[in-house]
């Protein structure tokens, strides 16, 4: 179909994607605009990944905006939200405005409602739902990606009803869910009342196949010679082998690839990715090289934490990790570098599976079982998994074709591969909206927000779900439902009226606006009851025991060391110490004690080195810690002024503690932006100890408190109000220098490299 056949879009289109290479659409796009994409029908679309999707659902969304329509596109991830809005953003030029919004969950983003187009998470969704943003009842056109999720146990029940409450509020509504491997596309299709697109075709050739001995066996029976040597992993080998150009006569007629290899862990990404820096080290040109010295030293001035000069060591030779336990930061430099194709090699956990636009010539699926605490050991990954691994293999208009390879250690295993991953097809998505965490929130959400007001429209807006339509087990639906509601009674969160209706009490309205789990909520104002001047750690205790944050766990070794810690320090924690016979209690409340005292550290300034090797973390676990930390913290603020507590004063310093990572007397100076944790310390040890000092503080002993960085001491002075920030002339005052400053008071030849490293500034 040519793109000028395409009905109802805005009459810029066909030339703008002309002016971008496209001047037809791919078989599974035009049968998307075949079944109505674009004049408004619903859609489910299961097609391979680099099959065109997006484009699928931005001829949905700029049809809709033709009109004067509003559309919402819905991602699992922040990352992916960042860069479809930056996709999107191309719309701009023709008058189509573009927001996204994936944070601020007690926010009903009023500022989104003059947008074309808003790109957010599924859970800011849900909240903005919560938080009664009137706009959404203007939509038009809602797309909801990587739509399979729904089968996620954590994140999929939010999705599951987003789409149900959208649906109810706008029966009218489009809907264009996208995914890439579904194994009953046609059960959501139906649950949706959409048209279904299902194909497996692709832009470029994926092959799928098993490394075995000496050669790739792939799925259309053929195999090719991929030796081993005798010093050297498989792996190794076949990152060597797709790197490499292939020549005949001399002349290369293949220009090698990129290498993406899954593994099952952390610290397997970070060994391997070690290890085959290697091998892309010698595929590496002078520019290259250069190219990726600057990337790394970007990475190194990320965090001070070992993590980010392990990453830039690999860096520097091409390769790369990536996992969840990074900066966001470095994950964006090490993404982008692997698209640029200056990274040869990322090893990455399957995370990097979830969407984000990463391909590569070839996948290697090094690792396809991984330890599992329900299995008791390791446990084979899903088909499902597998295949969103598989589906990076190949990019157009750079790749030729993608391979996708598993690695067997016998023939047996390599028939077994076979059976179990190239020739299966993906498990069928089931929702997982009846689990008591998923039924008791979004029950009270739903209730809340005035979809329902009685056990009977609770039960009929439960019928358009995912879980109703699937479900072959009469009355489990019932019974969660009844069970939860019963919970959500005795605490408080809802009543019935004389006439028998259902509704929130004012405390379920804040729990459910706070967007909080009701037991997250529960557990904090029992602890707030309990305590009437809790400490900073035991409101980080406290916050870590609700079911909202995810608890470091206990590594070998240390029950003990915290059992121990535990005891000396019990008197600061809300609530009763379970009994050691308890064991399963007990080990939660030592979890929450080790993420607590993670907060602590943070929180006390101590170094983000000492922080992650301590407790066997990353920089991104610590930021991941710190913002679901002070969410609850802010979120327990305004619980204790909902109930008339006295310790709302208490955790809002807590709050602003973890916030900016500063013992008590810098929380004035670091909430001033651009100053962050050891900026604050420096200005505070030369003498300026309060925003209101700084707005009127003398410039060269700032100048020097920020180790002679010009440009960084006039922003921060700015920023704090100051008549004038302006340092030409200034000379910095060697009395007001740091003492950890070795290279004296001469501003750095590049003007303003700060070593700020605070996750403050990420």
């Amino acid at each position: 179909m040519d793109v000028s056949d395409v009905p109802a879009v805005p009459e810029w289109l066909p030339d703008h994607l002309r002016a971008d290479g496209i001047d037809s659409l791919y078989p599974p796009q035009a049968a998307a605009v075949e079944a109505g994409v674009t004049e408004g029908d619903s859609l489910v679309a299961s097609i391979p990944t680099a099959s065109g999707k997006t484009l699928i659902a931005t001829l949905a969304m700029l049809a809709a905006a033709r009109n004067g329509g509003k559309a919402l596109y819905i991602v699992p991830l922040r990352a992916l939200a960042s860069e479809k809005k930056a996709e999107f953003e191309q719309f701009e030029q023709y008058g189509v405005s573009v927001g996204v919004s994936t944070g601020n969950y007690d926010s009903d983003g009023e500022w989104l409602a003059e947008k074309d187009i808003v790109v957010a998470t599924s859970e800011k969704v849900d909240s903005l739902v919560r938080n009664g943003a009137p706009w959404l009842d203007r939509l038009d056109c809602v797309v909801a990606d990587e739509v399979h999720l729904v089968d996620d146990p954590n994140r999929g029940p939010t999705l599951e009803v987003t789409l149900a409450k959208l649906r109810s509020r706008n029966p009218a509504l489009q809907v264009v869910a996208l995914s890439a491997t579904i194994g009953n596309a046609g059960e959501l299709a139906e649950w949706l009342d959409a048209e279904l697109v299902d194909s497996s075709w692709r832009p470029i050739d994926l092959r799928k196949g098993v490394h075995y001995g000496q050669a790739l066996h792939f799925d259309d029976g053929t195999q090719e010679e991929l030796r081993v040597q005798s010093s050297e992993k498989p792996t190794a080998a076949i990152v060597r082998d797709t790197l490499r150009d292939t020549t005949e006569d001399g002349e290369v007629v293949e220009e090698g690839g990129s290498a993406l290899v899954f593994v099952n862990s952390r610290r397997n990404a970070e060994a391997a990715a070690r290890r085959l820096a290697n091998v892309t080290s010698g595929e590496l040109d002078g520019d290259e090289l250069a190219a990726l010295d600057e990337i790394a030293e970007e990475i190194r001035g990320v965090s001070d934490a070992e993590t980010s000069d392990d990453l830039a060591d690999a860096v520097a030779k091409g390769a790369a990790f990536h996992h969840a336990g990074l900066a966001p930061r470095h994950r964006e430099l090490v993404e982008d570098a692997f698209r640029d194709r200056l990274v040869k090699c990322v090893c990455a956990t399957p995370t990097l599976a979830a969407g984000v636009n990463t391909p590569s010539r070839r996948v290697v699926v090094r690792d396809w079982r991984r330890y599992s605490g329900d299995a008791g050991g390791m446990k084979p990954l899903s088909v499902l998994e597998v295949h969103q691994m598989m589906g990076r293999a190949g990019r157009p208009g750079m790749d030729p074709y993608g391979e996708a390879v598993l690695l067997a250690n016998s023939h047996d295993e390599l028939d077994e591969l076979f059976e179990r991953y190239v020739w299966a097809d993906p498990e069928p998505v089931r929702s997982k909206l009846a689990a008591e965490p998923a039924m008791r929130t979004h029950l009270l959400a739903t209730i809340a927000s005035g979809f329902a007001d009685s056990r009977d429209s609770l039960r009929e807006f439960l019928e358009g779900t995912l879980y109703a339509a699937q479900t072959d087990e009469q009355g489990r639906l019932d019974r969660v439902m009844d069970d939860m509601l019963a919970y959500l009674r005795v605490n408080d969160f809802i009543e019935e009226t004389d006439s028998g209706r259902l509704q929130a009490t004012a405390l379920g309205h804040t729990v459910s606006r706070l967007y909080l789990d009701p037991m997250s909520a529960a557990t904090i104002i029992d602890g707030l009851r309990d305590a009437d001047d809790p400490s900073a750690l035991g409101l980080y205790h406290l916050v870590c025991r609700t079911p909202d944050m995810y608890q470091l766990y206990l590594r070998s070794g240390e029950r003990e060391e915290f059992t121990m810690e535990a005891y000396e320090r019990e008197g600061e924690l809300p609530g009763d110490t379970p009994s050691e016979f308890e064991e399963s209690r007990f080990d939660d409340w030592l979890s929450a004690l080790k993420t607590a005292m993670l907060l602590e550290d943070w929180a006390s300034e101590t170094d983000e080195d000492r922080i992650t090797d301590r407790y066997g973390v990353g920089p991104g676990d610590i930021r991941g810690k710190v913002d679901t930390a002070e969410w609850l913290l802010g979120a327990a603020e305004s619980l204790a002024g909902e109930l008339g507590l006295g310790s709302a004063v208490g955790v809002r310093e807590a709050k602003k503690r973890v916030q900016y990572g500063v013992r008590e007397e810098l929380i004035d100076l670091a909430g001033v932006r651009n100053v962050g944790r050891k900026r604050a310390r420096r200005l505070f040890e030369a003498g300026v100890e309060t925003r209101s000092e700084l707005r009127n503080a003398e410039k060269p002993v700032v100048l020097a408190a920020l180790k002679g960085r010009r440009r960084t001491a006039e922003t921060v002075l700015e920023n704090a109000g100051h008549r004038d920030p302006d340092m030409d002339g200034v000379t910095p005052d060697p009395d007001a220098a740091p003492a950890d400053d070795e290279e004296g008071m001469a501003t750095p030849a590049t003007g303003d490299d700060e070593d700020q490293a605070s996750l403050g500034d990420f």
